[in-house]
Order: structure tokens, then sequence, then C-alpha cells
């Protein structure tokens, strides 16, 4: 009974006050072992694989339907690797598979494990907003990034393997759906969302022991974008047999 909790089983919604995507370029052969065989990686140039990295400022995150008074705010940390699934009957989806969740709130750690497979842990994180640019901070999972509030012209990462913004776009997360595997049955949670208007802004500067672990021998920053005061919900987990 306590596992089925976790299969997402009713729908949640909140408000992206603000939500920050990084996404990282890796060769695929580097991604491959890290996906259970139902899935496969969603690529670009045939070469590069994804990792997004997702600060998300939620508001009032509560089951779908419930007053927003019984809503709590968060921040959500998520690290996820674009992937593709090829149902039984040939329908391909476009979504994330988790590598890593945290949250700053302890309260959010104990109910998304008893209704999610996302493993959170909580952490520590420090915003601090300047004139001129917003930082995002963590002693505890040693991680920081800072991005600039000012450019309205942003280039590309200078290493990005993207040639422009309008290819980027396609891979700046999060994408629609996040899928969990378990033997021979995979779960999949669909977001949904309305006036949704990723906009590029540029790093300043950044660092994620997380990634740092695997040890890759190439890793970009490929893009980053920004939403903002957005309405978002997931839709109640769907339980597929894959094989």
């Amino acid at each position: 009974m306590l596992e089925k909790l976790k299969n997402h089983p009713f729908a949640v919604e909140t408000f992206f006050k603000k939500s920050i995507v990084l996404t990282f370029a890796i060769p695929k052969e580097q991604l491959e072992n890290l996906l259970p065989d139902c899935l496969e990686l969603d690529t670009y140039d045939n070469k590069w694989a994804f990792i997004a990295v997702a600060m998300v400022e939620t508001e009032k995150l509560r089951p779908k339907g419930f007053p927003e008074f019984m809503g709590n705010d968060f921040f959500l940390i998520g690290y996820r690797i674009f992937v593709k699934y090829k149902n039984p009957k040939g329908k391909i989806f476009r979504g994330l598979y988790i590598l890593k969740s945290e949250t700053n709130k302890k309260k959010m750690e104990f109910f998304g494990n008893i209704f999610t497979h996302y493993n959170y842990a909580t952490t520590d994180i420090v915003k601090k907003e300047y004139k001129e640019n917003t930082s995002f901070e963590s002693v505890k999972s040693k991680f920081n990034f800072a991005f600039s509030d000012i450019k309205e012209e942003v280039s590309l990462p200078s290493n990005s393997p993207f040639t422009d913004w309008k290819t980027a776009k396609k891979y700046a997360g999060p994408l629609p759906f996040t899928f969990t595997v378990k033997e021979n049955e995979i779960l999949i949670i669909e977001g949904v969302r309305e006036k949704w208007n990723p906009k590029p802004v540029e790093i300043i500067n950044y660092k994620f022991d997380f990634l740092n672990k695997f040890n890759f021998s190439d890793i970009k920053l490929a893009n980053a974008f920004i939403i903002e005061n957005i309405p978002y919900y997931w839709k109640k987990g769907k339980i597929e047999k894959w094989k």
C-alpha cells in the first residue's frame, strides 16, 4: 500500500514564481549507462545528451483543487536527464529521468517521499538578489550559480553545441513528462502549463558538486533559461507496462 502511494496518486498544482534551468551537454556515451532499458537519450546532432539542473521557486503547492491557503512555498532543485520513451503502441514521449531531487524544507521532503519516487533530500538554499544579478547557493549540497538580471540581448554560452537560441529552446526543460521506471513498469507524470515562454539568461558563474561526482570527461553549459509567474500542475501518475 505504501509503495502504491509513491505513484503520484493525485494531481498537484502550484505557481512557479521563478524557475531557472541550466542545461549541460555531455557526450551521449557518458550518460547511456545511467538509464533503464526502456528509456533512450534525447540527443542533439547524434552526439550530445543533456542534464538539466532546475531551481524552482514554488508558491502554494498543494493537491489540485485544494484552496490556496492549504498550499506551501518551497524551493525545488532537480537534476534530470533529457530522455525519450517509446510505448508499446509506438508513441514517443519526450521527458526527463530523475537523478536527484532536493528541497529547502523537511515538510516537502517528508510528503514528497510518501507520494513520489523522487527521493527528496532537504538542503540549505540561499537566494541573494542584487541590482544587476541574482545568485543561489547551498553549503550542504555544494552548489552555487549566478545570473544577470539586466542583459536583454543574451548570447549562447561560449561552448554550447547549439547554433542558435531557437534550437537551444527545445532543450530548455522542464519537458512535459517525467519518468520513473521499476521492473517492467513505467510511471509517467505529465506536467501542464500555459503561456510557457522561457527567456534566455546569461550565467555569470556556476558550480554543481553533484555533476562533478560523475567525472564527465567533457561537459559544457549548453543553455540557460528562466520563466516567471506561471501556473503549473502535474497530473495523476499513469502506469504502463513497457515489456
